[in-house]
């Protein structure tokens, strides 16, 4: 049952009017088995003064793309009733006529485009009105016989109204019949969801919970968990062979999902979802259609179902079947738009944004985590909606024409042009080692301020995990993430990228950074000095980049590898042969995977700095002092030295290695590759030649 989350004490607190309105839409919000994400909307009307002082009837709505659960009173629009009723005396009116019309009647041009359902709300004669897409009610709506079962349910006290897309037509229908009802309490939207009300902004939030309560207690007096879907088809695997199989596969299918246009990808392993894709009606069923219009843009009409036993642990079988089943998805989706669509439409990718494994779960799509997670989110709640409808009775959707009319009705494709645009990096993922250093992490911040995902691969990891929540808490969730890792160590190493894998899908650029310096005269160098710097400036880098090309080539989408060497990489150290050599190696070994990668669009390219002091663990330790004895001067003097050895007279910092990570990383660069960018500031002795 939905929980009642009102509080008395806090509503007492708020100002009466569009205060009540964002604290009552928020709490339906943050259930999102009563609204979805982005879905449904609120309203209330009242009397405020216009610029003039003079009182006017005003009803608020919620805006366009905003969501129920987080938005605020900015997000609301003020509409002049006195100029939308005479609206209810039309036969007709277009879409486009309603968006036009609906913008004269804005009491202020700064408030967002009204709702697609304002007229719905406008319509009804009631102060607060409650427009949701709860699973129970959807259940309902979405049963052959569900007009039959309200009737159990509601008795007279409901409307019922056949599906029509949002707009003038579907308004005018809920409000004549709710005036020909004077017992009604609700209107079901077949296919679509519920509409109550109230004289206040409490009763009519205990007035939904109430009606979706009716609703779930009937469906689970029924829902029957030995037959649910068909019964159990398929065991799901154990959660680490899951894992197992998910980090395997997710490289595969983000190749082939971004064709088009690169996707990041989510996994989903929740207990609902396992019964579901294990079940025996689950291929089946999956097609029907959406179980709700709002999730069309995100879920599409369909996922895309792999045919798979988890039995046979045969992940080969797998892979093949996970390759030639989103290709057939794709073809379907090309034909599905030919057949159906309408002057002036453009095809959106072709790729799915659910896709059902047995055994192993949901993976989704998205052009972000965030974007993926929605998907995801909503197919839970189809998956909620088809428990309760074959509960009832047989489950049913949209027709192929309808669901497509909406998925790519103006209206609902209106929502999306609202999200930022997208930048240099959107749509790809960066893993960093050296995550926590000055280097790594300023080449995270820059990427992520471009639109990327990054990974930060650190020994330490509490100090990556501290780089990752600053930029989580400016960008959003899961922007990035930490792993600690060892990069000497191959099993950790493969670990870190199935970790990334895990979160992401995949990954498009890394940046091999972590590092460590030694200095010592080369007759006093001892081997575990040299052991020391060859195996993580050289091993390590070796088995980052290796690993990374095994991921490409799985993805089959290109990528791009930023080594971060030194001026030492062509300049022979004085007390740093180890060092200097590591770092050779480093370079040398960068234009050797350049040379491999080419035909499979992996670039790979290397930048030389000097003496990047700040935020530098390296030159936090020992390296600092015996780099000073080695010039003969005071280790507080170095930085004065440095600067004064560069032909430009500067100082090189971490920002600025992070410039010549993007640029390698971005298009700008994208036919470049075994190539070395110093950023020394001019250091002759390093000058490449």
């Amino acid at each position: 049952m939905p929980q009642n989350l009102w509080q008395q004490d806090q509503a007492s607190q708020l100002k009466p009017g569009l205060d009540e309105l964002v604290y009552r839409s928020n709490l339906l919000g943050t259930d999102r088995s009563v609204a979805n994400w982005g879905g449904g909307n609120t309203s209330m009307k009242t009397v405020v003064q216009d610029f003039r002082g003079r009182d006017v009837e005003v009803m608020y709505v919620k805006g366009s793309g905003s969501d129920l659960g987080t938005m605020q009173a900015k997000h609301f629009t003020g509409l002049r009733l006195d100029d939308i009723r005479p609206l209810f005396e039309r036969d007709a009116m277009t879409d486009e006529e309603m968006v036009a019309y609906l913008a004269h009647t804005m009491i202020d041009a700064k408030h967002p485009r009204a709702s697609i359902e304002t007229l719905l709300h406008a319509f009804l004669p009631f102060k607060h009105v409650d427009h949701t897409h709860p699973d129970a009610i959807i259940s309902l709506c979405c049963a052959d016989n569900g007009r039959q079962i309200a009737e159990e349910i509601y008795g007279n006290r409901f409307v019922w109204v056949p599906y029509v897309r949002p707009g003038f037509t579907l308004s005018k229908m809920i409000a004549e019949g709710v005036r020909s009802n004077p017992n009604a309490e609700l209107v079901l939207m077949e296919k679509h969801g519920l509409v109550t009300w109230g004289d206040t902004s409490e009763e009519s939030y205990r007035k939904t919970l109430q009606i979706i309560g009716e609703a779930e207690a009937y469906i689970e007096a029924r829902a029957n968990a030995e037959t649910l879907y068909g019964g159990k088809k398929y065991d799901a695997l154990p959660e680490a062979a899951r894992k197992r199989v998910l980090a395997r596969i997710m490289p595969i299918v983000r190749g082939a999902v971004s064709a088009e246009r690169k996707m990041l990808l989510t996994y989903d392993d929740a207990d609902d979802v396992l019964t579901f894709v294990g079940s025996r009606d689950a291929a089946e069923l999956s097609q029907v259609g959406a179980a709700c219009p709002d999730h069309l843009v995100h879920t599409k009409m369909t996922p895309c179902f792999i045919e798979w036993d988890p039995a046979t642990n045969d992940v080969d079988a797998l892979v093949e079947k996970v390759k030639s089943g989103i290709a057939a998805y794709q073809a379907e989706y090309a034909a599905y738009f030919e057949r159906n669509k309408n002057e002036g439409d453009k095809m959106s990718e072709t790729s799915p944004r659910v896709i059902l494994i047995p055994g192993v779960g949901m993976i989704n799509t998205g052009k972000s985590w965030a974007m993926a997670q929605v998907s995801g989110a909503l197919y839970h709640r189809a998956i909620a909606v088809m428990r309760g409808a074959t509960a009832l009775g047989k489950f049913v959707s949209l027709s192929e024409n309808e669901s497509f009319n909406v998925e790519y009705w103006p209206l609902e494709l209106y929502k999306l042009t609202l999200a930022p645009p997208e930048a240099e990096f959107s749509r790809k993922v960066a893993y960093i080692t050296g995550g926590a250093g000055g280097i790594g992490s300023e080449s995270a911040r820059r990427l992520v301020s471009e639109g990327a995902h990054v990974v930060l691969a650190d020994l330490n990891l509490e100090g990556a995990q501290k780089v990752a929540d600053e930029i989580n808490a400016k960008y959003g969730e899961h922007r990035a993430i930490a792993v600690k890792v060892d990069v000497t160590n191959e099993e950790l190493v493969a670990a870190s990228y199935d970790y990334t894998a895990l979160n992401y899908g995949g990954v498009d650029i890394i940046v091999n950074n972590a590092g460590l310096a030694t200095s010592s005269p080369f007759d006093q160098t001892s081997l575990k000095e040299w052991n020391l710097n060859m195996n993580v400036l050289g091993t390590g880098y070796f088995l980052v980049a290796r690993e990374a090309f095994k991921l490409m080539k799985a993805q089959a989408i290109g990528g791009s590898m930023v080594f971060i060497g030194s001026k030492n990489s062509i300049y022979a150290g004085k007390n740093a042969s180890a060092y200097s050599a590591a770092k050779a190696l480093e370079a040398h070994l960068a234009r050797c995977i350049a040379a491999e990668g080419g035909e499979f669009g992996i670039r790979v390219n290397t930048i030389l700095p000097d003496a990047i002091l700040q935020g530098s663990a390296i030159w936090n330790s020992n390296w600092r002092n015996e780099r000073a004895a080695a010039y003969g001067i005071e280790p507080d003097q170095l930085e004065e030295y440095y600067r004064k050895r560069t032909t430009l007279l500067v100082n090189i910092f971490p920002r600025d290695i992070a410039e010549g990570v993007a640029f390698f990383a971005s298009s700008k660069s994208e036919k470049t590759t075994g190539c070395m960018l110093t950023i020394d500031g001019g250091v002759p002795a390093a000058f490449t030649r």
